[in-house]
């Protein structure tokens, strides 16, 4: 980030500012019941994408990696849970798919789409990247052990037919969910940070922004995400009209408002690709993978407890194996360190795949 990034009021560009702003104003406008047309909520919500990934870089860059986007991935997965939390408790027994169509949409979108594009965009500018393997292997240990624990594990337990689990089965892996991510922030921040950052950091450090800078940027950044959410959501009835009218399934609306969700992750991870920074969008883009189902999963079983109300986490057979085929083809992917083209279109052909599925199953 260069040194031009950080002038304006506090060290931040006007727009900076503005977009934030903006999104909340529109934000409390739809808490108050004042309608909106999409026309006007749509650009508030592309600059507050904008927005979120200029603070979420200053944040990165004054506290330093992997601590940077580790930021991002928290602040949008605790989001993403209070949307869900939120729309499960006012849906009531009609939303017991919601957290796992949710759960599923985000690890596609990230382990296909945004990596996908991140290693093509890479690829074509610099030919073959490099990020370290040894922080790309534990995350994939663990998100392995997350989705089969939470997403397929239910089918086949035999307490209670049908996709989900019984109360003690789910507090239990909902506990064991929390632990496993809680176990991966501190390898990733503590135990063994060095195995998250960048082999091939070349070039002088760039002075860092003035710490006034950074909490400015952070309450900016809380303030972009929930601008994001919260218009999304009111953009949800114009999305589902639309898909309606196309005739395609109701899940289409499920992956629109997670890509919606994840435009500020997406778009800072490819970011940092361009800028041959491919360990920092491996870094978010796993993070972010294993935040949705650590973080949401958890929250989502004590609300289901709490109302009594089943959970539906199980897959159906085509999602179990477009998700084993894109956990599968990760680890093939990201094996080596080193990363081309090729990867890329792989990655972005399956995740064609799952969209046209999506609308066409």
């Amino acid at each position: 980030m260069s040194k031009a990034a950080f002038h304006g009021p506090l060290g931040l560009p006007v727009w900076a500012w503005a977009a934030p702003l903006a999104a909340l104003a529109v934000s409390a406008l739809e808490l108050a019941h004042v309608p909106l047309p999409p026309l006007v909520m749509a650009p508030v919500l592309i600059a507050s994408v904008l927005a979120a990934v200029h603070h979420a870089e200053v944040i990165a860059h004054r506290i330093g990696e992997p601590y940077g986007t580790l930021v991002l991935a928290l602040a949008v997965t605790t989001i993403e849970v209070a949307l869900i939390v939120s729309l499960m408790i006012a849906g009531g027994p009609a939303t017991t798919a919601l957290a796992r169509d949710t759960v599923f949409a985000a690890v596609m979108i990230i382990l296909n789409g945004i990596i996908g594009v991140c290693l093509l965009v890479g690829g074509i500018r610099y030919r073959e990247q490099r990020f370290n393997v040894d922080g790309a292997n534990a995350a994939l240990t663990v998100l392995g052990a997350l989705t089969v624990l939470t997403m397929l594990l239910p089918n086949v337990t035999m307490t209670l037919p049908g996709p989900v689990y019984a109360p003690s089965q789910l507090a239990f892996v909902a506990l064991v969910a929390l632990i496993l991510y809680l176990t991966f922030v501190f390898t990733q921040t503590v135990r063994h940070r060095d195995y998250f950052l960048d082999p091939d950091v070349v070039g002088a450090p760039v002075a860092p922004p003035p710490a006034v800078t950074a909490v400015a940027a952070v309450g900016l950044l809380a303030s972009a995400l929930v601008g994001v959410v919260m218009i999304g959501k009111a953009l949800a009835p114009t999305i589902e009209a639309g898909v309606a009218a196309a005739g395609a399934p109701v899940a289409l609306v499920g992956v629109i408002i997670a890509g919606i969700v994840l435009l500020p992750e997406g778009m800072a991870a490819v970011r940092a690709a361009r800028a041959n920074r491919l360990q920092d969008s491996i870094n978010l883009a796993l993070g972010s993978a294993l935040a949705s189902i650590g973080l949401t999963i958890p929250a989502v079983a004590v609300v289901s407890l709490a109302m009594g109300v089943p959970l539906t986490l199980g897959l159906d057979v085509k999602d179990t194996q477009l998700l084993v085929l894109s956990l599968f083809m990760a680890v093939l992917s990201l094996r080596t360190g080193r990363t081309t083209i090729l990867n890329g279109v792989v990655h972005l052909v399956i995740f064609a795949t799952y969209l046209f599925i999506v609308v066409v199953p």
